[in-house]
């Protein structure tokens, strides 16, 4: 029963829809209608500019961090802790409050890593940061961090169960870019700009 409350109550911590409600609270502006439709931190950024996708990306990750904590506090047990994080996840990309749609959950997922292994986090961030520097693709920068999260856990001998997570949480992540990994292959990804409203429904974006 613990776990099914720490499950239940992290999904619905992440069903939040923290770029929705930011961008129609502060700037009466529903990401839903532009650029890629996505309420996460890159759409954000693309519409909105850097300073609210920055509020998005930390709210979101703050879910995820609330998760893993509620599993701390209810469970204590690490495998509570897991199921808080995944909560959290699942309801950022299947949220109730959006008829049970969302972002990809890589704000989310970095929040919940975070808390499990904060080294792996900091490395992946770093890597994350300098590709999206480089290239300007968000998405090849978010699945190559999600890629070697796994691989950062096993190299830092990070727990067991965490590890596992790890590998599940870098497939979910890898799988949620699919339509991103085919246009990346044929050179029809956008790269990121701040601050470009679009007419709704004009651009095909992450």
């Amino acid at each position: 029963m613990e776990y099914l409350l720490v499950i239940v109550t992290s999904y619905l911590i992440g069903s939040i829809p923290n770029g929705l409600i930011i961008g129609q609270k502060f700037y009466k502006i529903d990401l839903r209608q532009f650029g890629s439709k996505n309420i996460g931190a890159t759409n954000a950024y693309r519409i909105l500019g850097p300073w609210p996708a920055s509020w998005v990306f930390l709210t979101d990750a703050c879910k995820g961090i609330a998760g893993v904590l509620l599993g701390q506090y209810i469970g204590q047990t690490a495998i509570a802790e897991l199921f808080g994080g995944m909560g959290a996840i699942i309801g950022h990309n299947w949220s109730i409050f959006l008829g049970f749609k969302g972002g990809r959950g890589v704000a989310t997922g970095l929040g919940v890593i975070a808390m499990l292994a904060p080294k792996v986090t900091i490395i992946v961030f770093v890597i994350w940061v300098i590709i999206v520097y480089f290239t300007r693709y968000v998405s090849l920068a978010s699945i190559i961090a999600a890629a070697l999260v796994p691989v950062s856990m096993w190299l830092l001998k990070a727990r067991q169960e965490f590890f596992y997570f790890g590998v599940l949480a870098a497939l979910f992540v890898i799988i949620r870019h699919r339509p991103n990994i085919e246009r990346l292959l044929t050179g029809t990804e956008s790269k990121i700009k701040a601050g470009s409203k679009t007419e709704p429904g004009s651009a095909k974006e992450k």
